[in-house]
């Protein structure tokens, strides 16, 4: 017998929210360091040799509910860091989209009822984030030190060049990368399926900006650190309305 939290936590209620805020780091990697965290039925989403890992930073505003009114929303900040990759579904349909490995937030309400009713396994961590008009600063403290990040990011100019090392041969190139893609998708391993969530948005203009990664705790341990990530793009998007629909169950061939 199917157990009720397993059935809960297949993202069963279509959301919305406003991103006032968001900015994304994507590192390239070698594929063979990110093809063993991925589980069954999905494949890396790769440009050339590298497959590619994300950090989104977000400042969303009035998360809730579709069926809710705006102002039973909740606030909260967001540190996602998340693969990009392939899933083939059983009509032969290949979806792009992102698996995640590790979620945080400041916010207590999101780590509970966010691990109940998601697989994104949200963590409490301590944000600054502070914004002039020339630049934005993030820090984010988690309680093992696990994933802790600092960045700047400089307003004043738009870079003209991606960051140096980046794999990609231009910014209309790194854009397919720049998240966030149509789908994210989770295995669940009780039923051997993948429990994909769309993501709908109405604009998404990521516009390239120069950051300071100062810290940057996660992709300091392994099987990261030996790899020398590279930071391939850094974009940053902003006032974004977003919304997800319900989660969708695929089981996978044997």
């Amino acid at each position: 017998m199917m157990r009720p939290s397993l059935l809960i936590k297949r993202h069963p209620l279509a959301m919305t929210a406003h991103f006032e805020e968001v900015l994304v780091l994507t590192y390239a990697l070698p594929q063979h360091v990110l093809k063993p965290l991925l589980p069954p039925g999905l494949e890396l989403d790769s440009f050339g040799e590298f497959g590619f890992l994300a950090i989104a930073m977000v400042q969303t505003r009035n998360m809730r509910p579709q069926h809710l009114p705006s102002r039973l929303g909740r606030d909260f900040f967001l540190t996602g860091y998340r693969i990009f990759t392939r899933y083939r579904t059983s009509s032969g349909r290949t979806l792009r989209g992102l698996r995640i490995l590790r979620s945080d937030t400041d916010s207590e309400t999101m780590v509970r009822w966010g691990n109940r009713l998601t697989h994104y396994n949200y963590e409490k961590v301590s944000v600054d984030s502070r914004r002039t008009e020339s630049a934005i600063g993030i820090q984010v403290i988690t309680r093992d030190g696990a994933a802790d990040l600092r960045v700047r990011v400089d307003l004043s100019n738009e870079p003209d060049t991606l960051p140096a090392g980046s794999p990609f041969p231009d910014f209309r190139t790194s854009r397919r990368f720049a998240g966030p893609l149509p789908f994210t998708f989770d295995y669940e391993p009780e039923t051997h399926s993948i429990v994909r969530i769309q993501g709908v948005r109405k604009q998404w203009d990521p516009i390239p900006v120069h950051v300071d990664v100062l810290e940057n705790s996660f992709l300091q341990r392994e099987p990261f650190a030996s790899a020398s990530p590279v930071l391939a793009s850094a974009f940053r998007v902003a006032n974004v309305d977003y919304a997800w629909k319900r989660g969708v169950r695929e089981t996978l061939n044997s």
